[in-house]
């Protein structure tokens, strides 16, 4: 687990970075969330190979296709148009899904279920998935309750296993 008040720790990792990135310039590529537990499937594909660039360009789910894909923090998004791919590249932040893809619900009780791709929202320009109707639902009696919850919480969770999680 990575602790960010461990000096040494970082400076370690900072080293290795840079070795890496002297070793192998052009292929060298930090992920922005270091350490964080993303809900990929067993292909390393996000949000069950929906496009997360359509939820805010046509309103609704759209699959992608592995045609037009691009790589994000440890996983691979997969997209319906190369210009959404291309737009999802310029500004991963503005499309990627809040808590690496796990359920807001899920994410605000402190655990980490899958998010349904045709469960979701946007709330102030972010995308929120959850598990699946009923659990969007309740989501929706609180949202902005329920993300403060989720963001008081997914700093604690974000880096542990979803089966440690919820396991209770």
């Amino acid at each position: 687990m990575f602790d960010p008040f461990n000096l040494r720790r970082r400076t370690l990792g900072a080293a290795l970075i840079l070795a890496a990135a002297v070793a192998s310039p052009i292929a060298f590529a930090p992920p922005a969330l270091a350490g964080v537990e993303i809900n990929t499937d067993a292909q390393g594909v996000m949000i069950h190979g929906y496009d997360p660039v359509a939820y805010f360009t046509s309103g609704q789910p759209t699959k992608g296709t592995t045609a037009y894909s691009a790589p994000h923090n440890g996983g691979r998004y997969l997209f319906a148009s190369a210009a959404n791919r291309d737009a999802f590249v310029k500004e991963p932040a503005k499309y990627a899904p809040q808590y690496g893809g796990y359920c807001a619900m899920g994410t605000a009780l402190g655990k980490k279920f899958d998010g349904d791709p045709t469960q979701w929202k946007i709330v102030d320009g972010k995308l929120y998935l959850n598990l699946n109707a009923d659990v969007a639902k309740a989501w929706n009696r609180d949202v902005p309750g329920n993300i403060t919850k989720a963001n008081g919480n997914w700093p604690r969770i974000r880096d542990k296993p979803a089966a440690e999680l919820n396991r209770n």
